[in-house]
């Protein structure tokens, strides 16, 4: 196994060439809801573990919805114990194709911010998330400012998905809050699509506040408003496996 820096180093250097897409704004409309769009750093926060998995299925619908693939996801070891490995089967139920992802375990939330800025500045890159669990005290406006230069130069869409903790003044363009909402039943009582409830808490040179309640849609990648009553769709599971040793670098499917 590649150590996760020796990981980057190499991607970076085999897309050097690679051509970067233009640089849009922070986010773009599509059916009323903002859209997150490459070359920025954007904040997603789930303020409870229990709302762990909806913060994730939201980051990766934001990738799909934006067409950056591949994702590298970096994690913490304390992601993996807290949280449970990524699930597989709900990530490609999502439309993921398991070979556009790439995920990286990381000591701490240092190693994490470092990274997070050194795959920020790989364009071969279309998202990286980096996700971290808690106070992230190593998480300040520097920190997110470097983040921020490196994915305007790169035209990489960077999300940092932080689970639990108080939020921090940073350079990101937006900030969310995610929570996960009732999805309709389909027939035979199969389980619904990912719903979530959202509320934009910044948007940097515009109105942030607004709430949506919306869910995945597969076929189209994109969020639909979202009708009540129903079951979710995890994509975090198995917290018995938490406890095993991490593997430092494999790809999820």
């Amino acid at each position: 196994m590649e150590e996760p820096f020796a990981l980057i180093d190499r991607l970076r250097r085999a897309t050097a060439l690679v051509e970067q897409v233009p640089m849009g704004d922070a986010i773009g409309e599509r059916g009323g809801l903002p859209r997150l769009t490459r070359a920025q750093l954007h904040e997603i926060h789930a303020p409870a573990p229990e709302a762990a998995a909806s913060g994730a299925g939201f980051a990766i619908g934001c990738a799909l919805t934006a067409e950056a693939r591949p994702i590298l996801w970096l994690r913490t070891e304390a992601a993996e114990r807290q949280g449970g490995r990524l699930h597989g089967p709900g990530l490609i139920a999502m439309g993921l194709d398991p070979q556009d992802l790439v995920v990286v375990v990381v000591a701490d939330d240092s190693a994490l911010l470092r990274a997070a800025a050194d795959g920020a500045r790989c364009p071969g890159l279309g998202t990286v998330i980096a996700e971290g669990w808690g106070a992230m005290r190593a998480l300040d406006l520097t920190a997110s400012r470097r983040l921020m230069l490196a994915a305007e130069a790169s035209g990489v869409l960077m999300i940092l998905l932080r689970i639990g903790g108080q939020t921090v003044p940073s350079a990101a363009a937006t900030r969310w809050a995610v929570a996960p909402a009732p999805s309709r039943a389909l027939a035979a009582e199969a389980p619904g699509a990912p719903a979530f409830d959202l509320e934009l808490l910044r948007r940097r040179g515009g109105p942030a506040g607004a709430r949506w309640r919306v869910e995945w849609n597969r076929d189209t990648q994109s969020f639909d408003p979202a009708p009540l009553s129903g079951a979710r769709l995890p994509l975090v599971a198995d917290r018995a496996v938490a406890g095993a040793p991490p593997a430092p670098v494999r790809g999820a499917g």
